[in-house]
């Protein structure tokens, strides 16, 4: 029986940094042919690019995080001058910000070693949850349930009660989306009469885009007997990490270059330390190097029981800076700023917390004026709201004026990840 999806699981630690580094410096070499943007970069920072030669001289170069990284697409759209002009590109998604992201076509590996990882292959019937509208999520993770042989049904983002007919109707056997929507479907479920666990075929379940929670997980694994896998990325960069069997830390994809850094000094820690995930994925049209997840985590160099030899990230440990995210999709500042431009600089705050298993969006507005809070006005800004955050509102709370401060953050994150 294969073990491995390819040879680059089992390399040694030399073999795969080697073969990295040349990808490294050929992708900054060609990169500083054919993107204007990564040539001022190295221009601006006086570094000719045959000075980056292996990961660790990346640490030269500045982080660019997504806030950054949206500032320089709306100063030169749509890719900030990241990208080859002269390059094919199969597919372009969008993510909040905006952010634009050239995509390489389906022969590209994304996510194929982490669903073969959790089991799953051509026995499998794989429900993806993911939306397919726009974002990268729900054709990335497709592509790879392909790779690994899964017939694939792709549900997106329909309700609940749909999705309950596909998995009893089409004999699911792998659930791929976010904890806590499968948990809503399983709820759903009972209320339909149904007993998931003996009237279902769902035994495998691949999560990304929110924290699996432990008491979550325990609720999975023993209540219904789903065997629960994590996934990490972000649309920018594509996969990042993914967790196997042993279910020890996230193995690093074979693609992606990890680094864990000190926030404020944008210098590795020592192995074991926390700090926050940068990536340069090995990418030959899209020349974005060092992006800043905002993530905080460490690395694991311990050899896992599964016997892949990549480094692993020890899941996800809190967030650098204001963008938060909810039920998978960011929100930054940014959009806030923006869509308080809309209605007149409105005063505007979002606080995040949680109920039971989910997100629970909470935006505080100053009633300013006697239209704010009327049923056209609120359905006005709720739809407004979603077309530029993407994300829906839970809940408005209206405030008397002058109660938001200027220095307030304008994105609070309450919620306790603790168990």
């Amino acid at each position: 029986m294969k073990k491995y999806f390819d040879a680059k699981e089992k390399s040694s630690w030399r073999e795969r940094k080697e073969k990295q580094d040349q990808a490294l410096a050929a992708m900054v070499r060609l990169g500083y042919k054919k993107s204007s943007m990564l040539k001022k970069i190295l221009d601006q920072h006086q570094i000719h690019p045959a000075k980056i030669k292996t990961r660790e001289d990346l640490e030269i170069l500045p982080i660019i995080s997504r806030e950054r990284l949206v500032e320089m697409e709306m100063a030169y759209p749509p890719f900030a001058g990241l990208e080859d002009p002269s390059a094919k590109i199969d597919r372009i998604f969008t993510s909040p910000g905006p952010v634009y992201e050239p995509h390489l076509c389906e022969n590209d590996y994304l996510w194929a070693r982490a669903f073969f990882a959790a089991g799953i292959g051509s026995q499998d019937v794989a429900l993806n949850a993911f939306s397919y509208h726009l974002v990268a999520a729900g054709l990335t993770f497709h592509y790879g349930l392909r790779k690994v042989g899964a017939t694939v049904v792709p549900s997106g983002t329909s309700s609940s009660q749909i999705q309950v007919q596909l998995i009893r109707d089409l004999g699911i056997t792998t659930y791929v989306g976010t904890p806590s929507f499968l948990m809503s479907i399983i709820q759903q479920s009972k209320e339909m009469g149904y007993h998931f666990k003996k009237d279902f075929r769902l035994k495998k379940a691949c999560f990304a885009a929110e924290p699996l929670l432990p008491d979550l997980r325990r609720i999975f694994e023993k209540e219904y007997e789903i065997s629960t896998y994590q996934m990490y990325g972000a649309t920018e960069v594509g996969d990042v990490a993914y967790e196997c069997s042993s279910k020890s830390g996230w193995h690093i994809c074979e693609e992606t270059i990890v680094e864990i850094v000190d926030p404020a000094t944008g210098r590795n820690v020592t192995p074991g330390e926390l700090g926050e995930i940068v990536v340069t994925r090995l990418n030959p049209i899209f020349f974005l190097l060092r992006f800043g997840t905002g993530d905080l985590s460490r690395l694991i160099t311990e050899k896992c029981a599964c016997g892949r030899t990549s480094y692993r990230l020890a899941g996800i440990a809190g967030r650098v800076g204001e963008a938060v995210k909810v039920r998978g999709l960011f929100i930054a500042p940014s959009q806030l700023k923006a869509l308080s431009g809309k209605f007149d600089s409105l005063p505007i705050q979002a606080v995040v917390t949680r109920l039971g298993h989910n997100d629970l969006l909470t935006i505080r507005l100053e009633k300013v004026n006697a239209q704010i809070g009327t049923n056209h006005w609120e359905e006005r800004f709720r739809k407004i709201f979603k077309e530029i955050c993407t994300v829906k509102v839970d809940r408005i709370e209206y405030l008397a004026p002058g109660t938001l401060k200027t220095d307030q953050k304008m994105i609070m994150d309450l919620r306790k990840w603790e168990t």
